[in-house]
């Protein structure tokens, strides 16, 4: 586990980047034939993403409940396509698989909802958390400065830590 920065910090990306959020809600619990294949699925797509970062993947959180949620964090929005439509990854069979054995049957619910994101666009604030989403993606700064608050903080993001 990491450690907690008993700090305010912020986090930055150089350049563009793309948040990607994705998860599935279990509608019918007892069907488990239905779900647990689609539960099975990310963990195996985050271990290949984490094992070829020439894929542009850069980092995911991960929440469970009945409805499962994983943020991600990619280099580029093609990087992101090409990998959902690549052959060779593990997202094609795993999408194939969910549409013949669940398809509009109602029994599991998936989402997925994407953010193109640019410089001065965004901000963020972590208060004694361990690296922790962008903050993990990213770099990880001090807020202070122009930076400590969120108004400075969506100020040129391209700056670089504060001199």
């Amino acid at each position: 586990m990491s450690k907690v920065i008993n700090e305010r910090m912020h986090a930055r990306l150089e350049g563009d980047f793309v948040v990607f959020l994705i998860g599935m809600r279990f509608n019918q619990l007892w069907k488990i034939h239905k779900w647990l294949p689609v539960v099975v699925a990310m963990p195996r797509m985050l271990k290949e993403l984490y094992s070829k970062p020439e894929l542009g993947f850069l980092h995911h959180e991960m929440w469970f409940s009945r409805t499962i949620i994983v943020v991600q964090y990619w280099r580029s929005m093609d990087q992101l396509m090409s990998y959902a439509k690549s052959k060779e990854s593990s997202h094609l069979p795993a999408w194939k698989d969910f549409n013949q054995s669940v398809g509009t049957d109602g029994s599991v619910g998936i989402w997925h909802e994407t953010y193109s994101v640019s410089p001065g666009t965004y901000e963020n604030i972590y208060g004694n958390m361990p690296p922790f989403g962008l903050g993990k993606a990213g770099i990880l700064e001090k807020a202070q400065g122009q930076h400590a608050s969120a108004q400075g903080r969506l100020k040129n993001k391209e700056e670089g830590p504060d001199v």
